[in-house]
């Protein structure tokens, strides 16, 4: 008989490796080519791997809520046939040579020491590699001793090189604290959640896996960035007016509608090309300004919970492709049908309280971007009209706009000019614009 070896999938650029959500398929069950066998879950994004091929499970390595590597097989599937090559690990190991079986061995308890380094790293808000855990690992070194170790990578992370040298140097000179740690070298006291009771007729529900990563995102970024939130309100009646005239039209023409949420993206995008120090990041004490200008817009789910796709390189693409975009993004959303490229690379975020007919909200910076855009209800109030026959009071359509902002690096002047921008580029809008 043929066995087909299902392995799991690399779900992303950054991805190493998914939870077993739930298995579609038991033992003895028969599938189909394309055919969904199971859910799988990642820290950025849910989704599902169907079949490749036709036949019967004989064999799940794992169980619901394991944690899978990229690259391990899953599962065996009979398809029928004539006996082919499948390689049955323990036999193979059995019939090599002494040197072949050490080194399967050493691979063995590598793995190992890794999975029990992820585990012991999940409380932590700092990415470190697979390597570094391992080395780690062998070395007795803990959680909270790595947690001081300086890195030399990208968005202070440990290269192998930076925990080699300081194993070499341990115990011989104070650890070095690194550049995004508290300037003195005084431990900073943990803080406690306050004890919760409950009384008779409480409810208790656990969060799901996703709206504990929202939580501790939440609560990361507050610690990381010292926030402050501008607000700006918008004349945004030449926009509202366009919309209305031609919203009719464009569904017939293109079979989808059009929102407002295309023309912030558009705004934001041309302000973040003349104000490079928004469309950034930081690392330490190193400011990384953006080439690319990739939007992400926060996305309310069914279940209640939130995700934030992300728009590629926005200021490349005309007002049509970000209608369209936008549109793509939040139906799959919705469907639970993203990839986790789409929501990887984002450089700045807007969500938009509108939708629940707040005016305004105060948002959350979305790591490691250093500001955020809250679009806010659009509402007809009374506005005093600058003409040349002197001012009048007109009714007019108004969305108040709210920029949270890092304040290591973006001050009050930046934000204000931002925002300013972008309300300049909303209320010269063209009413006449074919799109």
């Amino acid at each position: 008989m043929a066995n087909f070896e299902l392995v799991m999938p690399k779900l992303g650029e950054s991805i190493i490796e998914a939870t077993i959500v739930r298995w579609h398929k038991k033992e003895g069950d028969q599938v189909v080519e394309d055919e969904s066998i199971a859910d799988l879950a990642t820290d950025k994004v849910d989704s599902e791997i169907p079949s490749p091929v036709e036949g019967i499970v004989t064999k799940l390595f794992y169980k619901e809520g394991d944690v899978v590597p990229v690259g391990k097989i899953i599962a065996i599937i009979n398809m029928g046939g004539e006996e082919t090559a499948t390689i049955d690990k323990q036999a193979e190991s059995e019939q090599a040579t002494p040197e072949v079986k050490a080194e399967i061995q050493a691979a063995v308890s590598n793995v190992n020491l890794v999975e029990t380094a992820v585990e012991s790293a999940v409380e932590s808000d700092r990415f470190y590699s697979p390597l570094v855990r391992s080395i780690a690992k062998q070395e007795n070194i803990s959680l909270s001793e790595l947690e001081k170790v300086a890195g030399t990578g990208k968005e202070n992370r440990l290269t192998k090189q930076d925990i080699l040298d300081y194993i070499q140097n341990r115990g011989a000179q104070p650890v070095i604290q690194p550049a995004s740690a508290a300037i003195i070298n005084v431990e900073r006291p943990k803080i406690q959640a306050p004890a919760v009771t409950t009384s008779t007729g409480d409810i208790i529900i656990e969060m799901d896996r996703m709206r504990r990563l929202i939580a501790d995102h939440m609560v990361m970024s507050k610690q990381v960035s010292p926030h402050v939130t501008s607000f700006i309100e918008v004349d945004v009646t030449n926009i509202v007016r366009w919309r209305e005239k031609i919203k009719d039209g464009f569904a017939k023409r293109e079979g989808q509608k059009i929102t407002y949420t295309p023309l912030f993206v558009e705004a934001a995008s041309k302000a973040l090309r003349e104000f490079p120090n928004v469309n950034a990041s930081i690392d330490g004490y190193k400011i990384i300004q953006r080439k690319a200008i990739n939007i992400g817009m926060a996305a309310a789910l069914p279940d209640g919970n939130l995700i934030v796709p992300v728009i590629k390189n926005t200021d490349q693409k005309n007002l049509l492709g970000l209608v369209k975009d936008v549109n793509d993004l939040a139906d799959r959303a919705r469907k639970n049908k993203l990839n986790p490229d789409d929501i990887a690379g984002g450089t700045f975020t807007i969500t938009n309280f509108g939708s629940f007919d707040s005016l305004t909200g105060v948002p959350v910076i979305n790591q490691p971007q250093v500001a955020i855009l809250g679009i806010g209800t659009i509402k007809k109030r009374p506005w005093v009209l600058e003409t040349v026959d002197g001012d009048v009071i007109a009714i007019r359509h108004i969305c108040m706009l709210s920029l949270s902002y890092d304040h290591r690096l973006v001050d009050g002047g930046l934000a204000g000019k931002f925002i300013k921008r972008i309300q300049q580029l909303l209320e010269g809008f063209d009413g006449n614009m074919v799109i």
